[in-house]
């Protein structure tokens, strides 16, 4: 039996590519609604957020003990709406206590004012909101300052400074981390949309790309892929989403990559690895697999640890194609063009798994002639070509 899958998709005229813009940020919207639906739920989201719902959480407050993650987790509304009602509640709160210190000293009754107020112009409730937010802002207009006449008002002035300093530490300081947060440089880390299997070193192999769109450096980057799918122990306990690492490799060997142009990170489908029964069959049944792949490492500018991920459902794998080149040298320079990012190729391959190749190796023999025979035929198609072709002089 003989599969037939479709191509990729010829590059778009727009300027972001199809391939990784629907890889990074969004399903395919030309995916019928109804195979979305038949589909089962994906662990990992193809833009790299999980996808699982907490519920139930019974023990809330955990949550607050950690408030500055609490914060940064926030989404910004909410974020902002707190960093707002901060500064008003202590301005409210530190005017009230000035107000106070006022009425106490009796600076605020008309036509008994003492000789030296607490706080000089402060009339009503509105002039000591004004004068709150110019000890915590440090504006300083000039015209209400504290006098010595009351050690409390230089005690509460030196509060509120403090008190001031400190929710302004805590909110910039949420702010920032969550303008820099590490997922963000991860936006710029690309997959390719599908994954492939095919023939390498005489070996099966399950093949994706990944590329970094940026010229900063990831420095130290790792990859890592696992596989997640539901199993039953011998005992009968069913584990939803049993996670099951295996290795990858790229040209240079191990894990560490230098991700300076797009890479093919390969995995060779040995009889250790948990695809040595996986068939082309499997593929196209909506098999329970998905494979993860989770890309690490620091950012060069700025030092922070980021993660970028996808996966794979098996009717996105494509059995028999190979990634297209895209790495070309122009002008004494190499050059990327990520108009062919995703865009794979038929290639001769086995429609049978690892465990049956390794049996079985005259397949590869098999396969050996029928690559030889195609070879020999385009040769005699091109050399036909040759010999009835018409030139131009012979015309003359």
């Amino acid at each position: 039996m003989k599969l037939e899958l479709g191509g990729e998709p010829g590059a778009e005229t727009g300027i972001i590519p199809e391939e990784y813009v629907l890889t990074r940020l969004a399903e395919d919207p030309t995916e019928p609604r109804y195979r979305a639906r038949e589909r089962r739920a994906r662990f990992v989201s193809k833009n790299g957020n999980c996808n699982v719902a907490h519920k139930n959480i019974r023990e809330q407050g955990r949550f607050l003990q950690d408030v500055f993650t609490t914060l940064v987790d926030l989404k910004w509304p909410y974020t902002l709406l707190i960093f707002t009602m901060s500064f008003l509640c202590s301005w409210l709160l530190f005017a009230m206590v000035w107000w106070l210190i006022a009425f106490a000293h009796g600076d605020l009754a008309p036509g008994e004012a003492a000789a030296v107020p607490c706080i000089t112009s402060i009339h009503s409730f509105s002039s000591a909101f004004l004068f709150s937010i110019e000890v915590q802002v440090t504006i300083g207009f000039g015209g209400r300052m504290v006098t010595e006449e009351c050690p409390l008002a230089i005690l509460i002035l030196i509060v509120q400074n403090i008190v001031g300093l400190m929710i302004n530490a805590i909110m910039l300081g949420c702010i920032f981390m969550k303008t820099a947060q590490a997922h963000r440089r991860a936006e710029t880390l690309i997959f390719s949309k599908h994954a492939v299997i095919a023939l390498r070193h005489s070996r099966l192999c399950f093949m994706l790309r990944v590329g970094d769109l940026r010229k900063s450096m990831i420095i130290s980057a790792t990859i890592h892929m696992q596989v997640v799918r539901k199993t039953t122990s011998p005992e009968g306990e069913v584990v939803p989403l049993h996670q099951l690492d295996i290795p990858m490799e790229n040209g240079v060997g191990g894990n560490n990559i230098f991700l300076v142009a797009p890479l093919i990170i390969y995995h060779v489908i040995d009889a250790k690895s948990p695809l040595y029964d996986l068939a082309p069959c499997d593929l196209h049944h909506h098999h329970d697999l998905e494979i993860v792949v989770i890309l690490e490492g620091v950012v060069e500018t700025t030092g922070i640890t980021t993660q970028a991920r996808t996966s794979y459902l098996a009717d996105e794998i494509l059995w028999g194609q190979r990634f297209v080149p895209i790495v070309s040298e122009e002008d004494g320079r190499y050059s990327v063009d990520y108009s062919k990012f995703g865009n794979t190729i038929k290639v001769p391959t086995p429609l049978c798994t690892a465990r049956q190749l390794d049996e079985d190796p005259s397949l590869l023999d098999i396969l050996t002639l029928a690559r030889g025979s195609l070879r020999k035929r385009s040769m005699a198609v091109a050399k036909a070509k040759a010999k009835f072709s018409i030139s131009p002089d012979s015309l003359s």
